[in-house]
């Protein structure tokens, strides 16, 4: 039987996090996206830990800005979305929806998570009940639809919502409270939803981070996972759930709440 995974958060840039997971058993480390190499390399120099992958979300540069000075530091491999290989430059190995990658003896598959950018992949561990989603899915909240359609980000959407319900989230931004007053505008009466957003508020009052956070609790609060619900085409229009979802993510990106 594998041992458990070691996951140290630690914010890094204006509002990013970084993400080292550690696998005891084999000494194995892997970077989660790359937002800032010389915090990354202190981070595992401080815990002891050698880095030896680096495991991109999709190119941004305060997602895959640091991999080529990781790379020259610690000799590792990278592995990222080869739909993005050509932004993201050098892979070691370009990955698929359905491909597998591993740490030691840890296992995560590879999700087509597409629509923040066309390429965009999300790491799943379902035996550690974790996934990493980069920007397709935040609390409360989803990335900004800079590449994709609203048909390829509903469907990358509805994948993430069917992971099951306790599978923990560990999203790249701390982006929450911003979230929760837009998805309060966006569905009201919704008791769940501000109980959840209270909680978020004392979190960020106290300086403590609300990511990961549980993919059960963001079913029934989460605006963009319920665009679907009837409530929520009627309030934002639409005959369609992507269209409600376009509806949705076009309203967030304006709300100035």
């Amino acid at each position: 039987m594998s041992t458990t995974l070691e996951i140290h958060q630690f914010p890094c840039l204006q509002d990013n996090y970084g993400f080292l997971v550690h696998d005891p058993e084999s000494a194995e480390t892997v970077c989660i996206d790359t937002p800032d190499a010389a915090e990354y390399l202190a981070q595992a120099e401080r815990r002891g830990w050698k880095i030896s992958q680096i495991w991109n979300t999709h190119w941004h540069p305060d997602h895959a800005g640091g991999n080529d000075a990781i790379r020259e530091a610690t000799g590792c491999t990278i592995t990222g979305p080869q739909a993005e290989a050509d932004k993201i430059g050098y892979l070691d190995r370009g990955v698929h929806d359905g491909d597998e990658v591993t740490l030691g003896q840890h296992t995560a598959q590879v999700l087509d998570v597409g629509g923040h950018t066309s390429g965009h992949i999300a790491y799943n561990l379902s035996g550690a009940k974790i996934a990493f989603v980069g920007d397709a899915l935040f609390a409360l909240g989803c990335g900004r639809m800079f590449e994709g359609t609203p048909e390829q980000f509903w469907a990358s959407l509805s994948k993430l919502r069917n992971l099951p319900d306790n599978t923990v989230m560990y999203c790249a931004h701390e982006y929450t409270q911003a979230n929760a007053a837009f998805a309060r505008h966006a569905d009201p009466a919704n008791q769940a939803l501000c109980e959840y957003a209270d909680w978020v508020d004392q979190r960020r009052k106290e300086g403590t981070p609300t990511v990961p956070f549980g993919l059960g609790r963001e079913l029934g609060t989460n605006p963009f996972l319920r665009a679907d619900h009837p409530d929520m085409m009627a309030r934002w229009g639409g005959s369609e759930p992507h269209e409600t979802f376009a509806a949705l993510r076009a309203a967030k990106d304006a709300f100035k709440g």
